[in-house]
């Protein structure tokens, strides 16, 4: 038992605060920098004569910039600021015309015709035309890409998506066409309710094919190897530092883009960003525990909520510990979510306490939110949670068990992983082993499945319950737990197929996924809701913050009196 040692790690933090107080504070460890919301306001009056720049930082460096690669917040945070798809989220996450002025819907709701604008261009100077979303989606979902997200977004969505990506049809038999060159025709394989969000989203952008033929291998991987149609364009790449983007005064809607730049720099210590905003270099930082207490009387002090969970994935396949299901419900049970969001996050952080976040989605008919109808599917219970730990151990005939942990490498993922593995090792005889290792890394372990316990996250694609349930279906693209359930596999599939235009039905359907998911089976370990705290310079204007794709919309933005 070391039910103490996490109060150690709560003191040494509480001693670091007032270290602190002198160096600063610093950035959330998410995968993706924090963003404030203000409103948009009328940015022809407001911006006045303020230089139009904006510092932010991020805790990760980019992974890629390849709309068909891209799997992270990161790398969707910076291809939504620097491209438009056919539709780009505006306020209340909205989707708003991007290359598309408008479209029509055929009455069995299969065919979506687009109309594109014609005076969108690329950065290179060639048009944006239907062309470019028919080579991007067939790119997106062609086996040779290697696309974790084109067959995981497209599949059962985009006609002939998942057989293309399969490698029992060719790419040229997927449902897109260009009628002409300003007209773009789509054939989804069944009604998707949430289509037009869909297409906001990063894996959805369009290419330029004569650009990225040109590049070859080295297409994405430097700021001159890339083409942008967007409202920003990347002028610089420093890999592991940071990057700036520019106004691409190209855009088709440049006139309503006030920032003329965004430098953005690599900043994984909480002290040094904080320090940062402090000299005035940066305009905006996220806080961790220990500086929320110092700040939060700050008029420059704010807390977001947000759609987006963290939970550990146990890899069934990995150890045969984790494929226990009395194993996993004690992890379940073990850990205090409370204190950890209230003294280990201390920045507005919820326990997560399911699949689903609060106040994300709706009942149809009762408005009900899906959280408050499910409520918690997860307990904290230490002595249930030993119980289940013992049988477990009959049940493999194992008295000692040692388990790897794979963590990020940012002070406050160090912190927070200290705090879970203590709370693990409350199990009898259980020993963890924590790796901390770069988000990059962190992601590439996670395809290839090289882990046991993983620290993870998930953040909407679109507002829908599926976006979150439909991940653990068997041979999932984001599964990457080995779980596998023809029960929760037949309600996923019900839910979006059979029950597609029966919004009730197909609603309490997820209801009941949901707690098959977390509460029968115990695949995931859900951890806390995030929220960010974080100090937001007052002159910074009219940034959008999103539920889903990009975590923040930087076109309407702009510098108010600095």
């Amino acid at each position: 038992m070391k039910k103490t040692n996490w109060l150690l790690l709560v003191l040494a933090l509480v001693l670091s605060m007032f270290l602190a107080a002198c160096s600063g504070g610093g950035e959330e460890n998410t995968g993706s920098e924090g963003g404030e919301g203000e409103g948009e306001g009328n940015t022809e009056e407001a911006a006045g004569d303020s230089e139009q720049v904006l510092n932010i930082t991020d805790s990760a460096e980019i992974p890629t910039m390849d709309a068909s690669l891209a799997t992270d917040a990161v790398a969707f945070q910076f291809l939504g600021s620097t491209m438009d798809g056919l539709y780009r989220l505006g306020e209340d996450a909205k989707p708003e015309p991007g290359i598309a002025k408008d479209h029509e819907v055929s009455e069995d709701a299969l065919t979506w015709t687009f109309n594109l604008r014609e005076d969108a261009t690329w950065t290179n100077g060639d048009p944006v035309t239907a062309n470019d979303f028919v080579y991007a989606w067939q790119r997106a979902v062609n086996p040779d890409t290697g696309s974790e997200y084109g067959p995981y977004m497209m599949g059962g969505v985009i006609k002939n998506a998942e057989a293309i990506a399969n490698g029992e049809a060719p790419v040229e038999d997927l449902g897109v066409k260009a009628v002409d060159d300003y007209t773009l025709e789509v054939t989804l394989e069944k009604p998707i309710p949430y289509f037009e969000s869909l297409t906001t989203f990063g894996t959805f952008l369009p290419l330029n094919k004569k650009f990225v033929e040109e590049q070859g291998d080295q297409y994405a991987l430097e700021a001159d190897t890339l083409t942008f149609n967007g409202p920003f364009k990347m002028t610089e790449w420093n890999h592991g530092e940071g990057w700036t983007l520019e106004k691409n005064e190209d855009y088709w809607d440049a006139e309503n883009v006030k920032l003329e730049k965004i430098n953005v720099k690599v900043v994984k210590d909480t002290a040094t960003a904080v320090n940062l905003y402090e000299t005035g270099e940066i305009d905006r930082a996220g806080l961790s525990a220990e500086f929320v207490d110092q700040y939060r009387s700050s008029e420059e002090f704010i807390v977001e909520e947000e759609p987006v969970l963290f939970y550990l994935k146990l890899n069934q396949e990995a150890n045969d510990v984790l494929a226990n299901v009395n194993a996993r419900k004690a992890m379940q049970m073990v850990i205090d979510r409370q204190s950890m969001v209230d003294v280990i996050l201390n920045n507005g952080s919820l326990p997560a306490v399911g699949d689903i976040p609060k106040n994300f989605v709706k009942h149809p008919e009762s408005g009900e939110d899906f959280r408050e109808i499910n409520g918690d599917l997860v307990e904290y219970n230490v002595e249930k949670a030993q119980e289940l730990w013992s049988t477990a151990k009959e049940e493999l005939g194992q008295d000692t068990i040692e388990l790897n942990y794979l963590g990020g490498d940012s002070e406050v993922a160090k912190n927070l992983d200290a705090y879970i593995k203590d709370q693990l090792e409350q199990l009898e005889g259980l020993t963890v082993n924590v790796q901390s290792v770069p988000f990059k890394e962190r992601l590439d372990r996670d395809t290839s499945m090289d882990y046991e316990i993983q620290n993870a996250g998930w953040g909407p694609d679109y507002i829908d319950p599926n976006t979150f349930l439909n991940m653990w279906v068997t041979d999932g693209g984001n599964n990457k737990t080995g779980y596998a359930n023809e029960e929760y596999d037949a309600m996923i599939e019900k839910a979006n197929n059979e029950l597609a235009q029966k919004p009730v039905e197909r609603f309490e359907t997820f209801l009941e996924a949901e707690k098959k998911l977390i509460q029968e089976d115990a695949v995931l370990v859900p951890l806390y809701q995030r929220a960010s705290a974080k100090l937001v310079k007052p002159y910074v204007k009219g940034v959008i913050t999103n539920p889903m794709g990009p975590d923040y919309t930087y076109k309407h933005a702009y510098i108010e009196g600095k």
